[in-house]
């Protein structure tokens, strides 16, 4: 097992960021479903949008006005979160949120390994993602319910569908707000490899409609997303489908599609556009497959 590590930028200060992480009403809007916090003692989260989520799993071990740092039991292993704030020097107040967990699968174990502990590496980026969104002041993109097997999402984005069409295929846009290097043949039939073609693995584009929509062949699961006009801005729709249902639905891939949908959202919609991500350590993970440390 490993440990893995992630860290945001936020724009804003850092005693914002701080609220958002402990103020039970916050944590609904972000995190989860339910939320109880009584610092010192107590910092718990459940229900449909937290893994292992029937009742709360955490056991809060430390909290001042940089930092918590809680135990979580996951498949019924104890792993040990922290979130660490600190204030990022520069022309813009933002705050640095570092967080690390512990027990979990690094990679390519993580792609392999049954339970909730695999799903820790997408579930942060979705979750802090949202967390950026909230205290910056927009609504959170979306969240997994991990009830459901049903995966579909929409949001607006205030850009041209052509825009974020170009955005969704273009290898290099795509990298840009992605932080995924990605090689693609848009016709069908062609190859959508991440991490690029000579990565060893690539998906099969099923159809496409240049400017509007995508179906891509993932072997046990088929991603298809559609843009649509909407009042000057694009609906993008996105659904995950093709999945045994019969087995645990693929929520490590829909994690991590929504956390990047967050980012796409800002690229677009950001006037002065700089990439959240600051630092993304997961063992193991092949160095050509991200372009961002």
């Amino acid at each position: 097992m490993a440990t893995l590590k992630k860290r945001i930028r936020i724009d804003a200060p850092r005693s914002a960021v701080h609220h958002a992480l402990t103020d039970p009403t916050a944590l609904r809007v972000w995190l989860a479903e339910h939320a109880e916090v009584d610092l010192p003692d107590r910092f718990q989260f459940w229900g449909r949008r937290t893994p292992d989520g029937d009742v709360p799993h955490q056991r809060l071990l430390h909290a001042d006005d940089s930092s918590l740092r809680f135990d979580w039991e996951l498949d019924g292993v104890t792993t040990n979160v922290e979130l660490a704030l600190a204030t990022e020097a520069g022309e813009r107040e933002s705050t640095l949120v570092t967080l690390t967990q512990t027990e979990v699968p690094g990679w390519p174990e993580m792609l392999t390994t049954p339970g909730s502990r695999s799903l820790m590496h997408t579930y942060w980026a979705l979750a802090l993602a949202n967390l950026a969104d909230h205290v910056e002041g927009r609504q959170p993109v979306a969240h997994c319910d991990f009830t459901s097997t049903e995966l579909r999402t929409e949001l607006l984005i205030d850009a041209d569908r052509q825009a974020v069409y170009e955005s969704l295929t273009e290898p290099e846009h795509f990298s840009r707000w992605s932080g995924v290097k990605v090689d693609v043949e848009l016709y069908p039939g062609g190859r959508w490899a991440m991490g690029g073609f000579d990565a060893g693995y690539a998906a099969h584009i099923t159809a496409i409609e240049p400017g509007r929509s995508m179906s891509i062949d993932w072997g046990e699961m088929v991603q298809t997303w559609e843009l649509a006009d909407s009042g000057g801005q694009t609906r993008l729709t996105f659904v995950h489908s093709g999945f045994d249902e019969t087995r645990p639905a693929p929520y490590d891939g829909w994690l991590g599609l929504l956390g990047g949908l967050a980012e796409l959202r800002r690229y677009h919609e950001s006037g002065n556009w700089r990439p959240r991500w600051v630092d993304v350590q997961v063992d193991g993970l092949p160095d050509e497959l991200m372009t961002t440390n």
